[in-house]
């Protein structure tokens, strides 16, 4: 039995950055499987979503992995001694999949983004890694599943284009929890083997968002230097000290 934990109700997997990357490689290497492989990255933003929203836990625990994005979610684990061994962050392991593409061949699809993002982040991912097929893209402003219109025309010709494509990795980038809405939706509906709800990813790997500095990525702070460059954000980022509360006072089973 693979090893898990639960966070707020919502499964992790314990596993390291290397852990999880053997993982991807045996979900693309897999001839057997029928249908595409789930990764979600809960942060703590969003497990703090699952425990009010039922359909959003249960959508996240159907994900064939979960990697903990968040510091919180880390740090948390730990208080509760049944500790995570590391932070996985998405973007991390998104990078990882080019590389893997890079030199095996597989093709990736890119979905995210205002028009021309995607188009932008994929000629910049060919410059970085010259073998890669980037074999379509597409922006994420279409009536579908993530935003309350499952099925519609629009969605489909998105769903068509991705499997005319042959793609082997899909990177959907529509935002939490609007992405992982989508992924399990859809998820039937793809050929493709492994598709990955990475936010950002490809804003930052286009150039339009930049990349916290490393310092605040390895201290796990890309939180409070994205609430620097962008204010507004503080009311998405309440969540953060009250889940800190939560961990720290509560007698609720936080980490199980």
């Amino acid at each position: 039995m693979e090893d898990l934990i639960k966070v707020l109700g919502v499964k992790i997997n314990k596993i390291t950055f290397d852990g999880a990357v053997e993982k991807i490689k045996g979900f693309l290497e897999d001839k057997d499987s029928s249908k595409p492989k789930a990764i979600y990255t809960p942060n703590t933003e969003m497990v703090m979503l699952a425990k009010k929203d039922e359909n959003i836990k249960g959508i996240l625990n159907k994900g064939d992995m979960l990697i903990a994005d968040g510091i919180g979610i880390v740090y948390a684990s730990r208080i509760k001694k049944n500790s995570l061994p590391e932070r996985v962050t998405g973007f991390d392991i998104s990078v990882e999949m080019l590389k893997l593409a890079n030199e095996m061949g597989y093709k990736v699809f890119l979905l995210g983004g205002q028009k021309g993002i995607a188009e932008t982040a994929s000629k910049k991912i060919r410059e970085k890694y010259p073998n890669i097929n980037i074999c379509g893209y597409n922006h994420g402003f279409f009536k579908g599943a993530h935003i309350g219109h499952s099925g519609h025309e629009e969605e489909q010709k998105v769903i068509d284009k991705i499997n005319k494509s042959k793609a082997d990795i899909l990177f959907v980038g529509l935002g939490a929890p609007k992405q992982e809405i989508w992924i399990n939706e859809n998820k039937e509906k793809l050929n493709c083997k492994v598709m990955i709800g990475n936010g950002g990813t490809i804003d930052i790997l286009s150039g339009n968002v930049k990349l916290a500095p490393k310092i605040y990525r390895k201290m796990g702070l890309e939180w409070f230097y994205r609430l620097m460059k962008d204010p507004k954000r503080i009311k998405r980022q309440i969540v953060l000290p009250i889940f800190v509360l939560m961990v720290l006072f509560s007698r609720e089973k936080i980490v199980e």
